[in-house]
């Protein structure tokens, strides 16, 4: 009867938008580059490893050393010119103009015209989980060494900090925008915050 094959297509209709659902939230977290994600984090975290447990592997400090400043090295260019792009959609680099003078340049992937993402959730937070944590421990080891007089480590924990700082420093001014942006931005909240406070000043005043 008509009233029988209306509820079909109801009962149709709703797991064909469940499986939606389901297919849609298994891309959001699937690893869609699994390569560049295991890179992402393989270097930084190596360097963090081969510092720690240099002293038992070998006694030679040369040795340490260049390995330490070959893996910050790798990892500097594969988050800054590979993972970056693929994981996240975003890339930033500096160039010099005809006059001599450098400017950076930060570039985020545009959004296609269905409104989707090409990157998932799942290499969004591992990206920028090691981008955030590993800075955060070098910067940990630098005071480590400053305290503890290992003046001979300062110029690796130094380098450490600057490589994956800067890489750091460039992704979110992508994320985020200019200095301008984050400027207005700023000022726009501290406004709005005094104009809230006055607002409530006023109505307590008045009751």
């Amino acid at each position: 009867s008509p009233p029988q094959d209306s509820s079909d297509d109801i009962e149709d209709v709703s797991l064909f938008d469940a499986d939606d659902d389901v297919s849609r939230r298994s891309k959001k977290s699937r690893i869609r580059h699994p390569v560049a994600s295991f890179f992402h984090l393989f270097f930084r975290v190596s360097a963090i490893v081969v510092y720690l447990l240099c002293e038992l592997l070998t006694s030679s400090f040369i040795a340490c050393m260049v390995t330490i400043i070959l893996l910050l090295s790798c990892d500097f260019w594969a988050v800054k010119n590979v993972t970056g792009r693929l994981m996240v959609g975003l890339r930033w680099w500096n160039q010099v103009d005809d006059d001599g003078r450098s400017h950076w340049v930060f570039e985020a992937r545009k959004v296609s015209a269905q409104g989707g993402k090409t990157s998932s959730e799942a290499e969004s937070r591992i990206f920028w989980l090691g981008l955030i944590t590993c800075p955060m421990i070098w910067v940990i080891f630098a005071f480590s060494a400053l305290f503890s007089f290992k003046v001979k480590w300062l110029a690796v924990v130094v380098m450490g900090v600057v490589l994956q700082g800067a890489n750091l420093y460039g992704y979110i001014r992508c994320k985020v925008g200019s200095r301008k942006n984050l400027t207005s931005m700023a000022t726009s909240y501290l406004g709005k915050q005094f104009l809230r406070q006055v607002s409530t000043w006023e109505r307590a005043g008045a009751g």
